[in-house]
């Protein structure tokens, strides 16, 4: 049987020298290595109790919206700043060169509601860190943040150190 590893695409030098760049097309490609991909995330769920499940643009939302199908639960979308339609609220990070901005619908969360945030991916955590703090200024809790893949060379585990973090995949380097 294979392991959800053997789905990644492992690319060198992309997008430049020094990089391994951690393709889950291969995943998605795969019927069965995208139902290893969700059940090893529902995994890492287990029994948390949650209200709503989030999910960082875009490849939060390939998985984050399986998750919520399974367990029921309604999906919140954290985008990108401007991609939203109706009233936001909004959270800057630092980005290598620069900053971003994401936002969530003001109505996304309910005070009070327990909310396990998904992306594919944690490198520096700056994303799914502002992801928190959107959840938050909103009145959620954030009870679990889960990743399919971890680069712990880029230590983003440190700006999330105040929440239950979990990964499926976890790569020692950047």
């Amino acid at each position: 049987m294979k392991k959800l590893e053997d789905y990644v695409i492992t690319i060198p030098d992309f997008p430049e020298p020094g990089i391994m760049f951690r393709d889950i097309t291969g995943i998605l490609q795969d019927a069965e290595g995208f139902k290893l991909a969700i059940d090893s995330l529902l995994a890492l769920i287990g029994d948390t109790p949650c209200d709503v499940i989030a999910g960082a643009e875009s490849r939060g939302f390939i998985f984050g919206a399986p998750l919520a199908y399974a367990l029921h639960k309604p999906f919140a979308l954290v985008r990108k700043k401007g991609k939203l339609p109706r009233e936001t609220i909004c959270e800057s990070y630092e980005l290598e060169y620069g900053t971003a901005e994401i936002e969530m619908h003001t109505d996304s969360i309910r005070p009070g509601q327990k909310v396990i945030l998904i992306d594919d991916l944690i490198a520096t955590g700056g994303t799914i860190e502002a992801a928190a703090k959107l959840v938050e200024q909103l009145g959620g809790e954030v009870v679990k943040i889960i990743f399919l893949m971890e680069l712990a060379g880029l230590n983003g585990r440190e700006k999330l150190s105040k929440y239950d973090v979990e990964s499926v995949i976890t790569y020692k380097g950047k």
